[in-house]
């Protein structure tokens, strides 16, 4: 059980509607104090309306939104500054209109890498460098929550990176972040919960290593009937799957050396026996496309 002091965001059957269509459906969610939530789904499935109405943007059709602090910085649909003047002088302007001291600007601008263009006119910036002055905007004042909408987009591997390592700092330092992502490796690496929406619904809201489940055993060995007799009798019928590359037994890893002494015993030979987690990739299509089954049905 939660206990309420720790949340800092709390959605109850929020819904927005345009027209016939419904952007997003009854989402109930909750984004605890000190963690990296990932908000996970594809393109057009209701991760920036929702947010928008988190931070008071959008306003609901249906259902409620709570958001337990004034000391919220946010980057949603990429960032919107003044083309002419400098990457500095845009934050200026932002710190003055938020009454924030000066130096908030330069501990910003250090914080996303971007010190030795600070000076450079916004207008000059490539797509990475614009998507970190918004990050950077959106750290001034030492916010509490952070709402970040697909932070890493126009990023280079290496800025993805950067910006990944950013986020799992801020929360270690005590800070809430919230954001979305459709890239599902990026929310696997540095997320503690995530909640999976599809269609305006949300799915799924579980610790990302729940959300994988457990490790499976690969094995390939032959003959391959006689080890599937054995993994089956190991495993049970409906534990164990015929794969490209062998079987597969819904076994922990601590099972392995009795798998491999059971095959040895019953003349089988071994050619590899692995253990393998579900990547977060692998569980989200199936989420989702059983949700499109029965959404259609």
């Amino acid at each position: 059980m939660t206990d309420n002091h720790s949340l800092v965001v709390t959605t109850d059957a929020l819904t927005k509607r345009y027209g016939d269509r419904t952007a997003v459906d009854h989402v109930s969610m909750t984004v605890r104090r000190g963690e990296v939530y990932g908000f996970l789904g594809p393109n057009g499935a209701g991760k920036t309306t929702t947010l928008r109405m988190l931070l008071g943007l959008v306003r609901p059709s249906s259902g409620t939104a709570t958001v337990a602090t004034d000391r919220v910085g946010a980057l949603i649909e990429g960032p919107g500054f003044h083309p002419y003047l400098s990457g500095r002088d845009n934050l200026r302007v932002l710190a003055r209109a938020r009454g924030l001291a000066g130096t908030e600007v330069a501990r910003a601008l250090e914080r996303v890498d971007l010190s030795n263009r600070a000076d450079d006119r916004y207008k000059g910036y490539s797509l990475g460098m614009k998507q970190r002055l918004g990050v950077a905007a959106a750290l001034m004042g030492d916010p509490e929550l952070i709402v970040l909408d697909e932070p890493t987009n126009g990023l280079d591997p290496a800025g993805m990176a950067d910006m990944r390592e950013l986020v799992v700092d801020l929360a270690r330092g005590g800070q809430t972040v919230l954001l979305s992502s459709h890239l599902l490796a990026e929310v696997q690496e540095i997320c503690d919960r995530v909640g999976v929406i599809h269609d305006g619904r949300l799915l799924r809201e579980s610790t990302v290593a729940e959300l994988r489940g457990g490790t499976s055993l690969r094995v390939r060995a032959t003959p391959e009937p006689e080890a599937l007799a054995v993994a089956m009798r190991l495993a049970g019928d409906d534990a164990v799957r015929r794969t490209a590359t062998g079987l597969a037994l819904d076994l922990p890893a601590d099972a392995a050396p009795h798998l491999a002494r059971e095959l040895v015993a019953a003349g089988i030979d071994i050619h590899e026996l692995t253990t393998v987690e579900r990547t977060l990739e692998e569980v989200f299509f199936e989420m989702t496309s059983t949700h499109h089954e029965e959404h259609v049905s």
